[in-house]
């Protein structure tokens, strides 16, 4: 493969100017047992041994643009180990070893996964599981009946989970029946309401023990603790001063008001509590957990983008199965007249023309994958796709760091999100590995299933996972979209509907793929993952190692 057939004139000066901004690693083993010394620790970090040559070993020398593609033309995760090095961490600790990783220009993520847009994969508990652990989670944009309200809502439920200081919590007037206090928490997840007049004066408290055993007949006023009672704060309070004033008063709800005493927002000590528990958490300025949404390029993909900006989603993804096309270039162009420099993510593509193409249109995070996922059939219908090793390395070197790259798919097993973050995406973008779990979407089902040996049937509990392209998932999508003007008939689908053996919750299996990243560091000889994708780009020839068939059973074969 070379540059002229690739036709990227900007990769060699891409790959140098990467090249260039590497930070020299300055640090020379120590430890018992380490490589012999050098006056340079840099003598023991070049690459792999090429040869003996007068009882001296010499290395090899970084790759050009030009090999690094032709090395991994048409390959996938699979294909490659990488090479232990001299490790330098004592803990392979999450909580110890640096993460971070850019998800857009101006967003970061202080853990390097997002969950996929996937109606079977992705609604509010999935991405507020994925928030808290420090990623990011992206609302699907498939919700039967149809209604744009439905994916809004989802938002809304992620937004209102934690906050530093709920500035708009959930409001009932004193006259209404305590019924309808109820309904109203059991639909909005919430066990405090703040009771106020017409013009938002706090009047009171009213939480689910005050409700509790009591006659739906009762009001509101009846049940409900007055702000006479209460401890209150005027004006803003940080969070750490709110926990001093809580302590203090031996109160778990603070609210806030004006000096008129007009409602201005909510503390409360779980929301604290939270904090302290988990610091990685991905939030906004106000406290708030992060969420994105995806939209399409056609249909009502304006009505949504705005009705969702207005429910205060962080990002938006302009997500369709081929990117690099006409119709997305008209969907970033409309997206950008009406919402200026809101934060836009846009894919999928698979090549250097494609990922130059979106980031010449002013997008801030490119998608990249064509057809690697599990529930993705694009390449068996079409033969068209680009293995993700190539897909990732191909854009990398096209756009540099100006933007950053989603891995989006083909990550199977653990340690493959590692290669994804090496050859190319800044975060990964995960579906399969999530499926089934109790925050995915959907009814679980028991089917039967024959032990080993035949000896017993037994019911297992399933649950569905589809790929967006699924004609599934388009059936749900049309009924939104454009149901009246599209035959079903005439539309391919690229995608697979499947069960999954429902499980557990998805937090402990997003910690383990933390911890296996975090072993993967030390073995690239690296203090975090800046560190191990600066030493991989300064001379990817040290770390890869291309695999026989053999080598890729021995590898990976554990059936």
């Amino acid at each position: 493969m070379s540059e002229q057939f690739l036709d990227r004139a900007n990769v060699v000066a891409v790959f140098e100017e990467m090249r260039r901004w590497l930070v020299p690693d300055k640090r020379a083993p120590a430890a018992t047992g380490a490589p012999p010394s050098s006056s340079s620790a840099s003598a023991h970090r070049p690459g792999h041994w090429a040869g003996v040559d007068d009882d001296r070993l010499t290395y090899t020398t970084p790759m050009t643009p030009a090999e690094l593609l032709r090395r991994v033309h048409g390959c996938a995760f699979d294909d490659f180990l990488l090479s232990p090095q001299f490790s330098v961490v004592a803990r392979r600790d999450p909580a110890r070893i640096d993460l971070t990783s850019r998800l857009t220009t101006k967003l970061v993520l202080k853990r390097p996964i997002v969950s996929a847009n996937m109606d079977t994969v992705t609604r509010a508990p999935m991405a507020i599981v994925q928030a808290e652990e420090g990623g990011l989670g992206i609302i699907d944009r498939g919700f039967r009946p149809g209604e744009i309200e439905g994916q809004v809502r989802e938002i809304q439920i992620v937004k209102r989970t934690q906050h530093g200081v709920v500035s708009d919590p959930y409001t009932i007037p004193p006259d209404a029946g305590l019924e309808q206090a109820i309904q109203l928490m059991q639909r909005s997840g919430v066990g405090t309401l703040v009771v106020v007049d017409a013009a938002r004066r706090l009047l009171g408290l009213l939480t689910e023990r005050d409700v509790r055993f009591v006659s739906g007949a009762a009001r509101v006023a009846d049940r409900m603790t007055p702000a006479q009672r209460l401890t209150v704060h005027e004006g803003t309070i940080g969070i750490d001063e709110a926990e001093r004033v809580m302590v203090e008063h031996k109160v778990k709800k603070l609210p806030l008001v004006e000096s008129g005493g007009r409602l201005l927002g909510l503390i409360t000590a779980r929301d604290i509590s939270k904090h302290r528990r988990q610091p990685f958490a991905t939030r906004d300025a106000q406290g708030r957990l992060r969420v994105g949404a995806a939209i399409g390029a056609t249909g009502d993909y304006l009505e949504r983008a705005a009705e969702l900006i207005r429910a205060e989603v962080d990002v938006i993804v302009i997500d369709i199965a081929h990117g690099h096309s006409v119709v997305m270039a008209s969907a970033i162009e409309q997206f950008r007249r009406r919402f200026g420099g809101f934060e836009l993510i846009a894919g999928n593509v698979g090549t250097a023309e494609g990922a130059r193409f979106l980031v010449e249109r002013g997008v801030d995070g490119v998608k990249v994958g064509i057809g690697p996922g599990g529930g993705c059939t694009t390449r068996i219908t079409t033969s068209f796709g680009v293995p993700q090793v190539q897909a990732l390395v191909e854009c990398r070197l096209a756009i540099g760091d100006r933007v950053p790259i989603i891995a989006d798919g083909g990550i199977s097993r653990d340690g493959a999100l590692a290669l994804a973050l090496l050859f190319g995406g800044d975060t990964a973008m995960l579906g399969s590995a999530f499926a089934g779990t109790l925050e995915t979407p959907g009814e679980i089902v028991h089917k039967p299933v024959v032990l080993p040996e035949g000896q017993r049937t037994v019911r297992v509990p399933f649950k569905v996972l589809r790929g967006m392209a699924s004609i599934g998932a388009i059936k749900d999508r049309l009924d939104v979209e454009d149901a009246a003007e599209v035959d079903l008939d005439a539309i391919g689908a690229e995608g697979l509907e499947t069960s999954v053996p429902a499980r557990g919750s998805v937090r402990p299996v997003i910690q383990d793929m933390l911890k296996h990243l975090c072993s993967a560091i030390s073995y690239g000889g690296a203090e975090s993952l800046a560190d191990l994708r600066r030493s991989f780009w300064s001379d990817p020839d040290r770390y890869l190692i291309r695999l026989s068939a053999a080598a890729r059973r021995e590898s990976y074969d554990r059936s």
